[in-house]
Protein backbone atom coordinates (compact mmCIF):
# COMPACT_ATOMS: atom_id res chain seq x y z
CA UNK A 1 0.00 0.00 0.00
CA UNK A 2 3.21 2.48 1.00
CA UNK A 3 4.23 1.76 -2.87
CA UNK A 4 0.78 2.27 -4.40
CA UNK A 5 0.72 5.72 -2.00
CA UNK A 6 3.41 7.12 -2.83
CA UNK A 7 3.52 6.04 -6.71
CA UNK A 8 -0.08 7.48 -6.76
CA UNK A 9 1.53 10.50 -5.22
CA UNK A 10 4.46 11.03 -7.56
CA UNK A 11 1.83 11.25 -10.71
CA UNK A 12 -0.08 13.71 -8.92
CA UNK A 13 3.38 15.78 -8.66
CA UNK A 14 4.51 15.30 -12.28
CA UNK A 15 1.04 16.96 -12.91
CA UNK A 16 1.37 19.41 -10.56
CA UNK A 17 4.75 20.22 -11.83
CA UNK A 18 3.57 21.43 -15.08
CA UNK A 19 0.96 23.69 -13.83
CA UNK A 20 2.97 25.83 -11.06
CA UNK A 21 6.12 27.79 -11.38
CA UNK A 22 9.53 26.01 -10.21
CA UNK A 23 9.90 28.02 -6.73
CA UNK A 24 6.24 27.25 -5.98
CA UNK A 25 6.84 23.50 -6.34
CA UNK A 26 10.42 23.52 -4.48
CA UNK A 27 8.77 25.44 -1.97
CA UNK A 28 5.30 24.26 -1.65
CA UNK A 29 5.13 20.47 -2.95
CA UNK A 30 8.41 19.17 -2.45
CA UNK A 31 8.26 19.19 1.36
CA UNK A 32 4.81 17.20 1.25
CA UNK A 33 5.14 12.92 1.94
CA UNK A 34 2.28 10.93 0.96
CA UNK A 35 1.48 9.00 4.24
CA UNK A 36 -1.71 6.63 3.68
CA UNK A 37 -3.89 5.79 0.84
CA UNK A 38 -6.71 4.17 2.12
CA UNK A 39 -10.77 4.35 0.80
CA UNK A 40 -10.13 6.44 -2.20
CA UNK A 41 -8.39 9.05 0.44
CA UNK A 42 -4.86 10.21 -0.08
CA UNK A 43 -3.39 11.28 3.07
CA UNK A 44 -0.17 13.67 2.32
CA UNK A 45 1.90 14.90 5.33
CA UNK A 46 2.65 18.99 5.58
CA UNK A 47 5.32 20.00 8.22
CA UNK A 48 3.26 22.73 9.60
CA UNK A 49 -0.50 24.57 10.18
CA UNK A 50 1.01 27.35 8.08
CA UNK A 51 1.63 25.74 5.17
CA UNK A 52 -1.49 23.78 5.37
CA UNK A 53 -3.26 26.84 5.10
CA UNK A 54 -1.13 28.35 2.55
CA UNK A 55 -1.85 25.36 0.36
CA UNK A 56 -5.65 25.38 1.32
CA UNK A 57 -5.92 29.19 0.17
CA UNK A 58 -4.07 29.08 -2.91
CA UNK A 59 -3.58 25.63 -4.32
CA UNK A 60 -6.51 23.22 -3.26
CA UNK A 61 -8.46 23.61 -6.63
CA UNK A 62 -5.24 22.23 -8.15
CA UNK A 63 -4.79 19.46 -5.67
CA UNK A 64 -8.51 18.25 -5.85
CA UNK A 65 -8.40 18.32 -9.48
CA UNK A 66 -5.57 16.05 -9.65
CA UNK A 67 -6.37 13.57 -7.16
CA UNK A 68 -9.66 13.14 -8.41
CA UNK A 69 -7.81 12.49 -11.75
CA UNK A 70 -5.69 9.68 -10.60
CA UNK A 71 -8.27 7.84 -7.84
CA UNK A 72 -11.55 8.97 -9.94
CA UNK A 73 -14.50 10.57 -8.77
CA UNK A 74 -14.68 10.02 -5.43
CA UNK A 75 -10.99 10.24 -4.37
CA UNK A 76 -10.74 13.12 -2.07
CA UNK A 77 -7.21 14.93 -0.25
CA UNK A 78 -6.69 14.44 3.78
CA UNK A 79 -4.04 16.37 5.59
CA UNK A 80 -1.33 15.10 8.29
CA UNK A 81 -0.39 18.25 10.05
CA UNK A 82 3.14 18.11 11.97
CA UNK A 83 2.42 19.95 14.84
CA UNK A 84 5.03 20.87 17.52
CA UNK A 85 3.58 23.43 20.37
CA UNK A 86 6.37 22.24 22.92
CA UNK A 87 9.68 24.14 24.14
CA UNK A 88 10.99 21.01 25.09
CA UNK A 89 13.03 19.70 22.10
CA UNK A 90 13.23 16.12 24.07
CA UNK A 91 9.68 15.80 23.34
CA UNK A 92 8.87 14.69 19.29
CA UNK A 93 6.26 16.54 17.72
CA UNK A 94 3.16 14.99 16.97
CA UNK A 95 0.28 14.99 13.93
CA UNK A 96 -3.46 15.71 13.82
CA UNK A 97 -5.58 14.87 10.91
CA UNK A 98 -7.61 17.36 9.01
CA UNK A 99 -9.55 17.28 5.68
CA UNK A 100 -9.70 19.67 3.27
CA UNK A 101 -12.18 22.84 3.64
CA UNK A 102 -14.09 25.34 1.39
CA UNK A 103 -12.51 28.75 1.66
CA UNK A 104 -11.94 29.67 -1.63
CA UNK A 105 -15.54 28.18 -2.62
CA UNK A 106 -17.04 30.52 -0.31
CA UNK A 107 -16.17 33.52 -2.59
CA UNK A 108 -18.06 35.45 -5.36
CA UNK A 109 -16.69 37.01 -7.83
CA UNK A 110 -17.24 41.46 -8.54
CA UNK A 111 -20.61 41.61 -10.20
CA UNK A 112 -21.64 43.59 -12.90
CA UNK A 113 -25.30 44.49 -12.89
CA UNK A 114 -27.42 44.08 -15.63
CA UNK A 115 -27.64 47.04 -18.58
CA UNK A 116 -30.97 48.10 -17.20
CA UNK A 117 -30.65 48.29 -13.42
CA UNK A 118 -26.93 50.77 -14.41
CA UNK A 119 -27.73 54.39 -13.02
CA UNK A 120 -25.30 57.11 -14.68
CA UNK A 121 -25.63 58.94 -11.38
CA UNK A 122 -24.14 56.20 -9.00
CA UNK A 123 -23.14 52.70 -8.37
CA UNK A 124 -26.16 50.39 -7.03
CA UNK A 125 -25.46 50.10 -2.97
CA UNK A 126 -24.19 46.85 -1.57
CA UNK A 127 -26.51 46.71 1.55
CA UNK A 128 -23.37 44.37 3.03
CA UNK A 129 -20.60 47.13 2.81
CA UNK A 130 -20.67 50.13 4.24
CA UNK A 131 -21.86 52.80 1.55
CA UNK A 132 -19.08 54.33 -0.66
CA UNK A 133 -17.61 51.65 -2.31
CA UNK A 134 -17.50 51.52 -5.79
CA UNK A 135 -17.36 47.83 -7.63
CA UNK A 136 -20.62 46.02 -6.54
CA UNK A 137 -18.83 42.87 -4.59
CA UNK A 138 -21.11 40.29 -2.89
CA UNK A 139 -19.74 38.98 -0.03
CA UNK A 140 -21.37 34.91 0.23
CA UNK A 141 -21.80 35.02 3.81
CA UNK A 142 -21.39 30.93 3.58
CA UNK A 143 -18.96 28.87 5.87
CA UNK A 144 -16.70 26.93 4.76
CA UNK A 145 -17.59 23.80 6.88
CA UNK A 146 -21.22 23.90 6.10
CA UNK A 147 -20.23 21.79 3.14
CA UNK A 148 -21.97 18.55 1.91
CA UNK A 149 -18.64 16.46 3.25
CA UNK A 150 -19.51 17.73 6.24
CA UNK A 151 -23.50 17.25 6.62
CA UNK A 152 -23.99 13.43 7.79
CA UNK A 153 -26.84 11.93 5.77
CA UNK A 154 -29.33 9.68 7.38
CA UNK A 155 -33.31 8.51 6.73
CA UNK A 156 -33.88 11.69 9.14
CA UNK A 157 -32.98 14.12 6.28
CA UNK A 158 -32.22 11.73 2.73
CA UNK A 159 -34.78 13.47 0.43
CA UNK A 160 -33.78 17.02 1.81
CA UNK A 161 -30.27 16.34 1.24
CA UNK A 162 -30.89 14.82 -2.05
CA UNK A 163 -33.06 17.38 -3.32
CA UNK A 164 -30.39 19.84 -2.32
CA UNK A 165 -27.55 18.12 -4.25
CA UNK A 166 -29.55 18.32 -7.41
CA UNK A 167 -30.17 21.83 -6.96
CA UNK A 168 -26.64 22.14 -6.24
CA UNK A 169 -25.31 20.65 -9.98
CA UNK A 170 -28.29 22.19 -11.72
CA UNK A 171 -29.33 25.73 -10.07
CA UNK A 172 -32.90 27.21 -11.51
CA UNK A 173 -33.11 24.53 -13.98
CA UNK A 174 -34.78 21.72 -11.62
CA UNK A 175 -38.36 21.67 -10.65
CA UNK A 176 -37.15 22.24 -7.09
CA UNK A 177 -37.02 25.72 -7.49
CA UNK A 178 -37.82 27.49 -4.45
CA UNK A 179 -36.64 24.21 -2.20
CA UNK A 180 -38.44 25.02 1.32
CA UNK A 181 -36.33 23.30 4.06
CA UNK A 182 -38.37 23.03 7.16
CA UNK A 183 -37.27 21.46 10.59
CA UNK A 184 -37.63 22.47 14.12
CA UNK A 185 -34.23 24.33 15.25
CA UNK A 186 -31.43 22.89 15.90
CA UNK A 187 -32.17 19.79 13.17
CA UNK A 188 -29.28 21.19 9.93
CA UNK A 189 -31.25 22.96 7.75
CA UNK A 190 -29.12 26.07 7.68
CA UNK A 191 -26.06 23.52 7.35
CA UNK A 192 -27.53 21.80 4.12
CA UNK A 193 -28.82 25.65 2.60
CA UNK A 194 -25.63 26.79 3.10
CA UNK A 195 -23.99 22.86 1.60
CA UNK A 196 -25.92 23.65 -1.53
CA UNK A 197 -24.16 27.42 -1.73
CA UNK A 198 -21.10 25.79 -1.48
CA UNK A 199 -21.46 23.20 -4.21
CA UNK A 200 -22.80 25.47 -6.62
CA UNK A 201 -19.72 27.90 -5.95
CA UNK A 202 -17.66 24.67 -6.44
CA UNK A 203 -19.80 23.87 -9.79
CA UNK A 204 -19.91 27.35 -10.91
CA UNK A 205 -17.68 29.57 -10.09
CA UNK A 206 -18.85 32.97 -11.73
CA UNK A 207 -22.18 32.58 -9.87
CA UNK A 208 -23.06 35.05 -7.32
CA UNK A 209 -24.50 32.87 -4.32
CA UNK A 210 -25.99 34.61 -1.74
CA UNK A 211 -27.01 33.57 2.10
CA UNK A 212 -28.87 36.43 3.97
CA UNK A 213 -30.73 35.70 7.95
CA UNK A 214 -34.49 36.92 7.49
CA UNK A 215 -33.13 39.42 9.85
CA UNK A 216 -30.71 40.93 8.28
CA UNK A 217 -32.29 41.41 4.53
CA UNK A 218 -35.40 43.06 7.25
CA UNK A 219 -33.13 45.77 8.71
CA UNK A 220 -31.05 46.06 5.31
CA UNK A 221 -35.05 47.17 3.95
CA UNK A 222 -35.26 49.23 6.65
CA UNK A 223 -32.44 50.88 5.92
CA UNK A 224 -33.00 51.37 2.54
CA UNK A 225 -36.75 53.04 3.27
CA UNK A 226 -34.69 55.30 5.33
CA UNK A 227 -32.20 56.00 2.61
CA UNK A 228 -35.01 56.52 0.13
CA UNK A 229 -32.97 53.79 -2.07
CA UNK A 230 -35.63 50.96 -1.90
CA UNK A 231 -35.10 50.24 -5.40
CA UNK A 232 -31.35 49.91 -5.20
CA UNK A 233 -32.14 47.80 -2.70
CA UNK A 234 -34.26 45.53 -4.98
CA UNK A 235 -31.98 45.31 -7.67
CA UNK A 236 -29.19 44.22 -5.68
CA UNK A 237 -30.49 41.05 -5.01
CA UNK A 238 -31.45 40.94 -8.47
CA UNK A 239 -28.22 40.54 -9.35
CA UNK A 240 -27.91 37.06 -7.34
CA UNK A 241 -27.81 33.84 -9.18
CA UNK A 242 -28.62 31.93 -5.93
CA UNK A 243 -30.43 33.21 -2.86
CA UNK A 244 -30.70 31.53 -0.04
CA UNK A 245 -32.94 33.14 3.00
CA UNK A 246 -32.92 31.30 6.45
CA UNK A 247 -35.55 31.36 8.57
CA UNK A 248 -37.95 33.02 6.49
CA UNK A 249 -40.61 32.87 9.43
CA UNK A 250 -39.01 35.66 11.22
CA UNK A 251 -40.48 38.22 8.25
CA UNK A 252 -44.33 37.07 9.66
CA UNK A 253 -46.30 39.90 9.49
CA UNK A 254 -43.51 42.43 8.17
CA UNK A 255 -46.22 43.35 5.16
CA UNK A 256 -43.93 45.76 3.44
CA UNK A 257 -40.71 43.40 3.62
CA UNK A 258 -42.60 40.71 2.45
CA UNK A 259 -43.91 42.95 -0.64
CA UNK A 260 -40.43 43.44 -1.80
CA UNK A 261 -39.27 39.60 -1.18
CA UNK A 262 -41.86 38.77 -3.39
CA UNK A 263 -41.01 41.49 -6.00
CA UNK A 264 -37.00 40.13 -5.48
CA UNK A 265 -38.64 36.47 -5.24
CA UNK A 266 -40.70 37.00 -9.04
CA UNK A 267 -37.50 38.37 -10.49
CA UNK A 268 -35.25 35.50 -9.68
CA UNK A 269 -37.95 32.56 -10.39
CA UNK A 270 -38.74 34.06 -13.90
CA UNK A 271 -34.96 34.50 -14.52
CA UNK A 272 -34.44 30.74 -13.53
CA UNK A 273 -32.12 31.88 -10.89
CA UNK A 274 -32.02 29.35 -7.62
CA UNK A 275 -34.23 30.32 -4.43
CA UNK A 276 -33.60 28.38 -1.16
CA UNK A 277 -35.74 29.01 2.20
CA UNK A 278 -35.46 27.59 5.14
CA UNK A 279 -38.13 27.84 8.34
CA UNK A 280 -38.57 26.74 11.65
CA UNK A 281 -42.42 25.36 9.89
CA UNK A 282 -43.81 24.28 6.86
CA UNK A 283 -45.24 26.79 3.99
CA UNK A 284 -48.84 25.60 4.81
CA UNK A 285 -48.83 26.00 8.41
CA UNK A 286 -46.74 29.45 8.09
CA UNK A 287 -49.29 32.80 8.92
CA UNK A 288 -48.54 36.83 8.43
CA UNK A 289 -47.43 36.02 4.77
CA UNK A 290 -49.77 36.64 1.72
CA UNK A 291 -51.27 34.43 -0.24
CA UNK A 292 -49.48 35.22 -3.27
CA UNK A 293 -46.19 34.53 -1.52
CA UNK A 294 -47.27 31.24 0.50
CA UNK A 295 -48.44 29.87 -2.80
CA UNK A 296 -45.30 30.67 -4.46
CA UNK A 297 -43.35 29.25 -1.66
CA UNK A 298 -45.23 25.79 -2.94
CA UNK A 299 -44.04 25.73 -6.65
CA UNK A 300 -41.27 23.98 -5.93
CA UNK A 301 -40.42 21.21 -3.39
CA UNK A 302 -40.93 21.31 0.48
CA UNK A 303 -38.09 19.00 2.21
CA UNK A 304 -38.41 18.30 5.72
CA UNK A 305 -35.66 17.56 8.36
CA UNK A 306 -36.27 15.28 11.21
CA UNK A 307 -34.70 14.53 14.32
CA UNK A 308 -32.03 11.92 13.75
CA UNK A 309 -32.18 8.46 15.23
CA UNK A 310 -28.82 6.88 16.66
CA UNK A 311 -26.79 5.85 14.17
CA UNK A 312 -26.80 9.33 12.54
CA UNK A 313 -25.73 11.32 16.00
CA UNK A 314 -23.13 8.95 16.59
CA UNK A 315 -22.18 9.48 12.77
CA UNK A 316 -22.45 13.56 13.64
CA UNK A 317 -20.03 13.11 15.98
CA UNK A 318 -17.79 11.05 14.44
CA UNK A 319 -17.51 13.54 11.65
CA UNK A 320 -17.25 16.46 14.48
CA UNK A 321 -14.76 14.70 16.07
CA UNK A 322 -12.88 13.59 12.51
CA UNK A 323 -12.72 17.72 11.38
CA UNK A 324 -10.80 18.61 14.93
CA UNK A 325 -8.26 15.94 14.21
CA UNK A 326 -8.87 14.64 17.88
CA UNK A 327 -9.75 11.14 19.02
CA UNK A 328 -12.41 10.04 21.42
CA UNK A 329 -13.42 6.86 22.93
CA UNK A 330 -16.07 5.02 21.64
CA UNK A 331 -18.19 4.85 24.82
CA UNK A 332 -18.06 8.71 25.27
CA UNK A 333 -19.59 9.29 21.39
CA UNK A 334 -22.16 6.95 22.49
CA UNK A 335 -22.91 8.62 25.83
CA UNK A 336 -23.50 11.58 23.95
CA UNK A 337 -25.79 10.52 21.66
CA UNK A 338 -28.04 8.44 23.74
CA UNK A 339 -28.14 11.76 25.90
CA UNK A 340 -28.72 14.23 23.74
CA UNK A 341 -31.61 12.65 20.81
CA UNK A 342 -33.78 15.96 19.55
CA UNK A 343 -31.04 18.93 18.82
CA UNK A 344 -27.64 18.31 16.29
CA UNK A 345 -26.94 22.13 17.93
CA UNK A 346 -26.89 20.92 21.25
CA UNK A 347 -25.06 17.42 20.64
CA UNK A 348 -22.26 19.72 18.40
CA UNK A 349 -21.84 22.41 21.33
CA UNK A 350 -21.87 19.68 23.99
CA UNK A 351 -18.75 18.05 22.21
CA UNK A 352 -17.34 20.83 22.00
CA UNK A 353 -17.45 21.70 25.54
CA UNK A 354 -16.05 18.30 26.15
CA UNK A 355 -13.14 19.11 24.22
CA UNK A 356 -12.26 22.48 25.86
CA UNK A 357 -12.81 20.96 29.02
CA UNK A 358 -10.16 18.46 28.08
CA UNK A 359 -7.84 21.15 26.75
CA UNK A 360 -7.81 23.83 28.80
CA UNK A 361 -7.60 21.61 32.05
CA UNK A 362 -5.65 18.94 30.73
CA UNK A 363 -8.19 16.35 31.48
CA UNK A 364 -8.20 13.17 29.91
CA UNK A 365 -11.59 12.83 27.84
CA UNK A 366 -13.34 10.06 29.12
CA UNK A 367 -16.67 9.26 30.28
CA UNK A 368 -16.59 10.88 34.02
CA UNK A 369 -15.95 13.94 32.07
CA UNK A 370 -19.09 13.22 29.23
CA UNK A 371 -21.14 13.31 32.25
CA UNK A 372 -20.11 15.72 34.21
CA UNK A 373 -20.24 18.24 30.87
CA UNK A 374 -23.63 16.63 29.97
CA UNK A 375 -24.95 17.48 33.86
CA UNK A 376 -23.74 21.21 33.87
CA UNK A 377 -24.70 21.94 30.16
CA UNK A 378 -27.21 19.92 29.01
CA UNK A 379 -29.56 19.18 31.87
CA UNK A 380 -30.97 22.74 31.68
CA UNK A 381 -32.36 22.00 28.06
CA UNK A 382 -34.80 19.65 29.59
CA UNK A 383 -33.26 16.63 28.40
CA UNK A 384 -35.24 13.59 28.33
CA UNK A 385 -34.39 9.41 29.08
CA UNK A 386 -34.30 8.44 25.16
CA UNK A 387 -36.16 4.61 24.73
CA UNK A 388 -32.59 3.78 23.05
CA UNK A 389 -30.76 4.40 25.47
CA UNK A 390 -32.79 3.02 28.03
CA UNK A 391 -32.72 -0.51 25.64
CA UNK A 392 -28.47 0.08 25.77
CA UNK A 393 -28.77 -0.10 29.89
CA UNK A 394 -30.89 -3.25 29.80
CA UNK A 395 -28.66 -4.96 27.14
CA UNK A 396 -25.68 -4.29 29.01
CA UNK A 397 -27.25 -5.37 32.06
CA UNK A 398 -28.01 -8.60 30.57
CA UNK A 399 -24.91 -8.63 28.51
CA UNK A 400 -26.97 -8.75 25.46
CA UNK A 401 -25.97 -7.31 21.75
CA UNK A 402 -28.40 -4.38 21.52
CA UNK A 403 -29.61 -5.29 18.14
CA UNK A 404 -31.02 -8.54 19.29
CA UNK A 405 -33.71 -6.47 21.32
CA UNK A 406 -35.41 -5.95 18.07
CA UNK A 407 -35.07 -8.98 16.51
CA UNK A 408 -38.05 -11.63 16.50
CA UNK A 409 -36.51 -14.32 18.59
CA UNK A 410 -38.14 -16.07 21.50
CA UNK A 411 -35.48 -16.65 23.89
CA UNK A 412 -36.21 -15.84 27.47
CA UNK A 413 -33.50 -13.69 28.15
CA UNK A 414 -34.34 -11.45 25.31
CA UNK A 415 -37.98 -11.74 25.63
CA UNK A 416 -37.54 -10.24 29.49
CA UNK A 417 -34.92 -7.34 28.37
CA UNK A 418 -37.64 -6.73 25.72
CA UNK A 419 -40.45 -6.17 28.32
CA UNK A 420 -37.90 -4.25 30.86
CA UNK A 421 -36.87 -2.43 28.19
CA UNK A 422 -41.20 -1.83 27.70
CA UNK A 423 -41.89 -1.36 31.07
CA UNK A 424 -38.63 1.15 31.68
CA UNK A 425 -39.80 3.72 28.70
CA UNK A 426 -43.08 3.81 29.60
CA UNK A 427 -41.54 4.62 32.98
CA UNK A 428 -39.36 7.41 31.94
CA UNK A 429 -40.31 8.56 28.75
CA UNK A 430 -43.20 10.60 27.42
CA UNK A 431 -43.85 7.87 24.29
CA UNK A 432 -47.12 7.16 23.60
CA UNK A 433 -47.49 2.86 23.71
CA UNK A 434 -47.26 2.65 20.23
CA UNK A 435 -44.04 4.30 19.84
CA UNK A 436 -42.50 2.38 22.19
CA UNK A 437 -43.69 -0.60 20.78
CA UNK A 438 -42.53 0.26 17.53
CA UNK A 439 -39.01 0.61 18.74
CA UNK A 440 -38.75 -1.99 20.96
CA UNK A 441 -38.88 -5.23 18.06
CA UNK A 442 -42.13 -3.33 16.52
CA UNK A 443 -44.89 -4.28 18.73
CA UNK A 444 -48.25 -3.13 19.21
CA UNK A 445 -49.37 -1.27 22.18
CA UNK A 446 -50.81 -4.05 23.32
CA UNK A 447 -47.80 -6.06 23.90
CA UNK A 448 -46.66 -2.99 25.99
CA UNK A 449 -49.30 -2.95 28.21
CA UNK A 450 -48.51 -6.82 28.78
CA UNK A 451 -44.95 -5.97 29.31
CA UNK A 452 -45.30 -3.67 32.04
CA UNK A 453 -47.75 -6.21 33.59
CA UNK A 454 -45.21 -9.11 33.45
CA UNK A 455 -42.68 -6.97 35.17
CA UNK A 456 -44.97 -5.80 38.14
CA UNK A 457 -45.65 -8.88 38.82
CA UNK A 458 -42.54 -10.47 38.81
CA UNK A 459 -41.29 -7.25 41.09
CA UNK A 460 -43.94 -8.14 43.84
CA UNK A 461 -43.19 -12.30 43.99
CA UNK A 462 -39.58 -12.56 42.94
CA UNK A 463 -37.04 -10.72 45.45
CA UNK A 464 -34.09 -11.33 43.19
CA UNK A 465 -36.07 -9.79 40.30
CA UNK A 466 -37.39 -6.40 42.12
CA UNK A 467 -33.31 -5.97 43.12
CA UNK A 468 -32.49 -5.91 39.55
CA UNK A 469 -35.24 -4.03 39.01
CA UNK A 470 -34.29 -1.07 41.10
CA UNK A 471 -30.55 -1.38 39.79
CA UNK A 472 -31.57 -0.92 36.72
CA UNK A 473 -33.84 2.28 37.84
CA UNK A 474 -30.85 3.59 39.34
CA UNK A 475 -28.36 2.78 36.49
CA UNK A 476 -31.05 4.59 34.28
CA UNK A 477 -31.60 7.85 36.25
CA UNK A 478 -27.86 8.61 36.27
CA UNK A 479 -27.69 9.61 32.53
Amino acid sequence: MESNQNAIWDRCLEFIRDNVSIQAYKTWFEPIKPVQLQNDILTIEVPSQFFYEWLEEHYIKLLKMVVKKELGPKGSLEYSIVMDNSTDKAEAPYTIKLPTSNSRATKNPAVTPPYDMQRETKDIPNPFIIPGIKKVKVNSNLVPGNSFDNFVEGDCNRLARSAGYAVAENPGKTSFNPLFLYSPTGLGKTHLAQAIGIQVKNNYPDKTVLYVHSNQFLQQFIEATRNNNQNDFIHFYQMVDVLIMDDVHHLAGKEKTLDIFFQIFNYLHQKEKQIIITSDIPPVELTGFSNRLLSRFKWGLAADLQVPDLETRIAIIGKKIYNEGIEIPRDVVEYLAYSITNNVRELEGALISIIAQSSLNRKEINIDLAKQIIDKYVKSTNREISIEYIQKIVCEFFQLPLDVINSRTRKREVVQARQLAMYFSKKHTKSSLATIGKQCGNKDHATVLHAVKTINNLAETDKKFRNNLNDLDKKIKLT
